[in-house]
């Protein structure tokens, strides 16, 4: 088949880890030829390129800036990159008759593109459902409820959901609210498809997790406590700021936290103000130095704002579950990732703001090396019976059965 796959999210090289590039060479190792669509923001300075590597095609489109931009820019970006898109896609593969199209939120402004290309080709749209927008901007008082904007936006959402032939969610609760706040969508064109990764198994030699403890300043005896991933809003960072206050004079924890986002530069002050010597920030990393420092950690945390109506789930899980690390998640009440990591063992779930629970649970974790390792094991093994790439590949290719 010809697969048409669309994304925000950066793809120069799908032997890259990632949970969407993992999927893709689900799709390549099984014989489909891969169009990939994907952004070149106009602050890399770099033109618009189109590059066939064998089965796979990629068209990077240049945009303007969609991440770590002003609010202004990044609306102007989001409204104009389907058409940059559809343009640059048209141009690049004439001739092209795609079977499929895969796609991921955010954005839901690909309406356009989709509604081409399913009544030029009469392919088969699937959606990839990792963000529910515009209710999330509501529930962190970005965007008034019902006001023009959310009713704009949530006119595309809907738009969106009746091109997708097929929506995969990334959990029970996620599928649930989609289709109780949507019940013009059809329950058998909703299913669960979760985030996924072709995991690898890591092992670290004692000398090398040493090694990397020094390299940090990391003491080599203490329980070590990470976060990485987005430091925006969603992530509801004042409560992870109160944690580290908390335990900023305590000689058992250190806390890791990695990253990038909208409040990167409030975490830095409260860095600079506290000078912690128990904690350090770092400024985003490569995957691979990533993937090593995570090595070195023995805490997994998760962070999302209490506000939230809407069931997240973040695909930071699969990292500390490959690394076999146990989680500590604190989040709203309405996701169901909580309910997974405590349901099976590996990991304790809070309420975010509940200060005093995070702490208790941060002792658990912290007073025995046998029972973070015990849940590690069980995290790891619920990664690969539940989000393996295949997994999903399948869920997709499960609907061509009878085409």
């Amino acid at each position: 088949m010809n697969v048409l796959f669309l994304t925000l999210v950066p793809i120069a090289d799908i032997q890259e880890r990632g949970i969407y590039t993992d999927l893709l060479r689900c799709f390549a190792k099984n014989g489909h030829q891969l169009y990939i669509a994907s952004p070149i923001e106009r602050r890399f300075k770099e033109a618009s390129r189109y590059t066939d590597a064998g089965a796979v095609h990629y068209i990077r489109i240049k945009t303007l800036n969609i991440q770590k931009t002003n609010l202004l820019e990044k609306g102007i970006a989001t409204l104009t990159i389907e058409s940059l898109f559809l343009n640059s896609i048209k141009r690049n593969c004439k001739g092209v008759k795609f079977d499929l199209i895969v796609y991921a939120t955010p954005p839901i402004t690909f309406s356009k593109i989709i509604h081409f290309f399913k009544k030029r080709d009469a392919a088969i749209s699937y959606l990839l459902l990792k963000d529910i927008f515009p209710q999330n901007a509501v529930d962190l008082g970005m965007i008034k409820e019902n006001g023009l904007i959310h009713q704009y936006f949530r006119r595309k959402e809907k738009k969106l959901y009746k091109l997708s032939d097929f929506i995969g969610c990334m959990s029970p609760a996620n599928l649930q609210y989609i289709l109780k706040h949507n019940p013009e969508i059809d329950n058998k064109r909703a299913e669960v498809n979760p985030n996924s990764i072709e995991p690898v198994s890591f092992k670290f030699e004692e000398d090398k997790f040493i090694a990397i403890r020094q390299r940090f300043g990391i003491p080599i005896d203490t329980v070590l406590f990470v976060y990485g991933g987005n430091i925006g809003k969603p992530q509801g960072i004042d409560f992870l700021l109160d944690i580290l206050t908390s335990n900023k004079n305590s000689k058992a924890v250190c806390f890791l936290i990695i990253g990038a986002g909208t409040e990167f530069q409030k975490m830095e002050r409260w860095f600079s103000d506290n000078k912690p010597s128990n904690a350090l920030l770092i400024n985003g990393l490569p995957k691979n130095d990533y993937d090593e420092l995570l090595g070195a950690c023995d805490v997994g945390m998760i962070f999302l704002d209490k506000r939230f109506s809407i069931p997240n789930f973040p695909s930071r899980l699969l990292s500390y579950q490959e690394f076999k690390m146990p989680v500590l998640a604190a989040t709203d009440k309405n996701t169901d990732v909580g309910k997974v990591i405590t349901d099976n063992g590996f990991g304790y779930w809070v309420e975010s703001g509940e200060l005093e629970a995070f702490n208790e649970a941060m002792t658990k974790l912290q007073q025995s090396k046998q029972h973070r390792i015990i849940m590690g094991e069980k995290g790891n093994r619920f990664l690969k019976a539940n989000y393996i790439a295949d997994i999903s590949y399948s869920i997709i290719m499960n609907h061509f059965k009878n085409v």
